[in-house]
């Protein structure tokens, strides 16, 4: 026992080198973008790699002052709160009917959606872009909310049809004896169960929308999003790196800060949903 025990730890120690080198790879350009945003961009010039001596948030200030930065970040804040909620709400009554409920065609419309998921958002940029001008969507943060809502409902009604199917069915059932109609099952009954599906999809679906770019700069082109803005401080000869990379941390910052105070929801969320589907 105590050999096998000895023989446990290293294997343990032996694993845990090659997760180590992987987490370091993936902590690493965090540390550089962080490190760049607060050097010059003349101190960036002679040397890349060097430490920042003589921090400075001279970077931070100009990418959100003078690079609009600000104006960016309320855009993606109001398209990206308006597309989950949008997404959560069609994506939960949608696969409360589609897993719960019993009509016609209704595994062939399953079906159909899953076929979805396997387009790319490439093949269908020409007539989405003809869509949103003829509905005259162009330049409107509704258009593009709508648009994250069509892009992202496949992967959202999925997840929640998988989850609630893993449902008990007689709970509908006690509740329809009670003399609940369908919509008072699935607001009082399926929506507070299907909880830790609706955060984790609603963190994934944030991440989404907020990282997005080539949605984006296709239906609020006057406008920009905060990931767009940020893409435009790439310059076509030369890049003032400093400056990028302090926008990109302005734009990561609220990413880091959400998965932080929701990872245990997020890692429970996606368990219950593996185990439910």
């Amino acid at each position: 026992m105590p050999g096998a025990g000895k023989r446990q730890k290293r294997a343990l120690w032996i694993a845990s080198i090659p997760m180590a080198v992987l987490a370091l790879s993936c902590v690493y350009p965090v540390f550089f973008a962080i490190n760049n945003a607060l050097k010059s961009n003349k101190a960036y010039i002679l040397d890349r790699l060097s430490l920042a001596y003589e921090p400075t948030l001279a970077n931070f200030v100009q990418a959100w002052t003078r690079s609009h930065l600000n104006e960016y970040f309320i855009n993606s804040v109001v398209v990206t709160v308006g597309a989950v909620l949008l997404l959560l709400f069609v994506s939960s009554i949608s696969g409360f009917a589609l897993a719960c409920l019993r009509f016609p065609y209704r595994r062939l419309l399953f079906a159909i959606i899953l076929a979805s998921l396997m387009i790319p958002i490439q093949v269908v940029l020409v007539p989405f872009y003809r869509t949103v001008i003829a509905l005259d969507l162009v330049n409107t943060r509704i258009g593009l909310i709508i648009s994250y809502t069509a892009f992202f409902l496949p992967f959202s009604v999925y997840m929640m049809t998988a989850f609630y199917s893993g449902l008990p069915r007689e709970l509908i059932e006690a509740a329809r004896i009670d003399g609940a109609r369908f919509s008072q099952v699935w607001w009082h009954v399926m929506l507070p169960l299907g909880r830790p599906a609706l955060i984790t999809l609603g963190i994934l679906n944030t991440l989404y929308c907020w990282n997005d770019v080539l949605i984006s700069l296709l239906v609020l082109q006057d406008q920009r999003t905060l990931m767009v803005g940020i893409a435009a401080l790439r310059g076509e000869y030369t890049t003032n790196v400093p400056l990028l990379s302090a926008g990109l941390v302005l734009a990561a910052a609220p990413i880091v800060i959400l998965y932080v105070f929701f990872q245990r929801q997020i890692v429970s969320g996606i368990a219950v949903g593996a185990v439910k589907g």
